[in-house]
């Protein structure tokens, strides 16, 4: 729901966040959009670099259509590429980055009393867990 009085406003994050960010403002945003409408092929290519791929993509980056008068609707992206999305998203960045220690979350219950920081560390251990169980089922 949005609250009214906030519709049109907009809250920026800390500077130090900012800092160290992916995508550290609005303008930063923008141009990635743009480089992404303009060259798709170029900016996904580039987006794709910063994974580690079991096997790379064997066609084009990046082919689709959205334009039924032209044929069927479609989208192929990095086709025949392989990866573990979970170890590119989690298990690097706690092992080669040493972000084990660092906060993933603030998990906050109902109560006030009900509440928890979770490490990546803490986050890949769980993670393992699960996966574990999943593969003994």
């Amino acid at each position: 729901m949005v609250v009214p009085e906030s519709q049109g406003k907009m809250y920026h994050p800390p500077l130090e966040l900012q800092r160290d960010a992916h995508v550290p403002d609005f303008s930063s945003y923008l141009v990635m959009y743009k480089r992404s409408l303009e060259n798709p092929e170029a900016f996904w290519k580039e987006v794709a670099h910063e994974f580690f791929w079991k096997k790379p993509a064997t066609g084009p980056m990046l082919q689709y259509n959205f334009d039924v008068t032209k044929g069927n609707i479609f989208v192929k992206c990095m086709e025949g590429a392989k990866t573990n999305i979970c170890y590119n998203v989690l298990d690097r960045h706690v092992r080669e980055g040493n972000l084990g220690e660092k906060v993933a979350y603030y998990w906050e219950g109902n109560l006030p009393e009900h509440h928890t920081t979770i490490t990546y560390g803490q986050l890949l251990s769980h993670s393992c867990r699960c996966a574990n169980v999943l593969k003994q089922m």
